[in-house]
């Protein structure tokens, strides 16, 4: 069965690899990103660029001509997001508001305005990116690290929300991931445990597929190298 699968943040690392993995078993795949454009194109994926996840308006359009396109979503994997390393004392309250707006209101924004599409399907998934720094927090990951558990919590809860569905929602919870971005702010780090992206698409596929029909309101870590 062809499903239409979603993937936000979708010109990123993480997820361009899980949107990858997609559309090599022949689902439809659309991502949605902030950014304009991808720098790398995947064949049949259907893009759209310059959408601003944290308003509702922009995430309703966005996923009007998704439902054009593919006529429905099945599948919806929340990658968008982003990271702050910062103290508390020397940093700025700001990035609180910056942290929850990437990490959990885009997520919260799309998921709802795409439940009712979710629920005509007959398989529901939505799966969603922790993390493990979520779970416990280190010296600077503050404010990243409160709205990363603020995913997991809307995870949970909505899993008991749609718990008489056939929808499921699960998140996995990544330690550090090997991007570019990862090795350049960390050059001296050993990245033979950092976890590789294609690893993380694995995981979520699974958590997509009809084996894991019995899955509901689990966090995952995905912690090994892969």
């Amino acid at each position: 069965m062809t499903r239409s699968v979603v993937v936000t943040g979708g010109f990123g690392v993480l997820g361009q690899a899980v949107a990858k993995a997609f559309a090599a078993t022949g689902d439809k795949v659309a991502r949605i990103d902030f950014t304009a454009r991808a720098q790398e194109d995947i064949s049949g994926s259907f893009d759209i660029g310059g959408v601003d996840l944290t308003d509702a308006q922009s995430t309703s359009d966005a996923i009007a001509r998704v439902l054009a396109a593919h006529g429905g979503v099945d599948v919806l994997v929340n990658v968008a997001g982003g990271f702050a390393w910062e103290p508390v004392e020397s940093g700025s309250i700001s990035t609180f508001s910056k942290m929850h707006a990437m990490n959990l209101l885009t997520n919260a924004t799309i998921t709802q305005i795409s439940l009712p599409e979710l629920k005509r399907s007959s398989a529901g998934r939505i799966i969603n990116i922790g993390a493990e720094g979520g779970v416990t927090a280190g010296m600077g990951m503050a404010a990243y690290s409160a709205s990363k558990s603020g995913v997991h919590r809307l995870t949970e809860a909505l899993a008991a929300e749609l718990a008489g569905t056939n929808v499921t929602v699960n998140a996995v919870l990544p330690s550090i991931i090997d991007t570019p971005t990862n090795r350049a702010d960390m050059p001296d780090a050993d990245t033979s445990s950092w976890v590789q992206p294609h690893a993380i698409a694995k995981v979520i596929q699974l958590l997509a597929s009809p084996d894991a029909s019995a899955i509901s309101g689990a966090l995952i870590p995905v912690t090994r190298g892969g």
